[in-house]
């Protein structure tokens, strides 16, 4: 398996994706064409969002977006193909968000966690920093996930000259 950076033209096929993997959950054909929009890519998103896919023999497994101007930054989208959850792609993709985060110069991630994936994002070392409400559903509250990484390359912090 590779990561690589996605492509514009690859938006529709990992909005499908999105849509499946969000559909793994149990949620019946209302609840997922309700997310339809907010799971939805389009072409000028993915350069925008710093999307990276997971591939194996030429077929995308998942992607993962890394959003945001550090020092605090968002993984806004983590979506792994259901045939393919539960085989180290998502933590591969993890992974490979916060290294991306971290060559930025981020010293934070926020995830606005799907429930369900919430142990997830546990095992991955984030940790629940409270809830935030759903973009789709009024009244729906999800999980609100944190992560530190630690930048390669830290923002200079001004320096006080005083006089000796």
């Amino acid at each position: 398996m590779q990561i690589r950076a996605a492509r514009p033209h690859e938006a529709g096929e990992l909005s499908e994706l999105a849509l499946r993997s969000k559909g793994h959950w149990g949620y019946d054909r209302d609840f997922l064409a309700r997310c339809s929009a907010e799971l939805t890519l389009a072409p000028g998103d993915i350069e925008r969002r710093r999307t990276s896919v997971a591939e194996h023999g030429g077929r995308i497994l998942g992607f993962v977006t890394v959003q945001g101007d550090p020092p605090h930054g968002e993984l806004g989208m983590l979506f792994v193909d259901p045939p393919a959850i539960g085989t180290g792609v998502g933590r591969r993709l993890f992974q490979h968000a916060v290294a991306v985060a971290e060559a930025l110069g981020f010293t934070r991630l926020e995830i606005g966690s799907e429930p369900h994936a919430e142990p997830f994002y546990r095992a991955m070392g984030a940790t629940r920093t409270g809830t935030i409400p759903s973009g789709t559903f009024p009244g729906r509250n999800l999980p609100l996930m944190s992560i530190a990484t630690t930048p390669l390359h830290p923002r200079p912090t001004a320096r006080r000259h005083t006089d000796s």
